[in-house]
């Protein structure tokens, strides 16, 4: 049996590893990877502490987070696609569409 403490630091360490993935790179594929790594991150400590506490709740609650995570998958490439048929880059510093 691996201890919930385990579980917990590989969490927050891909936690760690998508926030500064989100934070220092301007490819938009990259920010969503990282946000998809944080959100998988989240879903690994709900598990180790629904196991650790012998509850389902976390595991519920997991499935919510990943139909949330599906959804923003879906529209944000379908806005990822639009982007780069406009502005020909995946680069976010480019992609000025909102600005007045």
């Amino acid at each position: 049996m691996v201890p919930t403490n385990y579980y917990l630091i590989l969490s927050a360490i891909l936690f760690g590893l998508g926030a500064v993935a989100f934070v220092f790179k301007r490819n938009i594929i990259t920010l969503f990877m990282a946000i998809e790594l944080m959100l998988n991150a989240v879903n690994l400590a709900f598990v180790a502490f629904s196991q650790s506490r012998g509850q389902l709740d976390g595991q519920v609650f997991v499935l919510f987070v990943i139909v949330v995570a599906a959804a923003e998958a879906a529209v944000g490439l379908g806005i990822i696609i639009l982007t780069v048929r406009n502005r020909r880059s995946l680069n976010i510093e480019r992609v000025n569409l909102l600005k007045l």
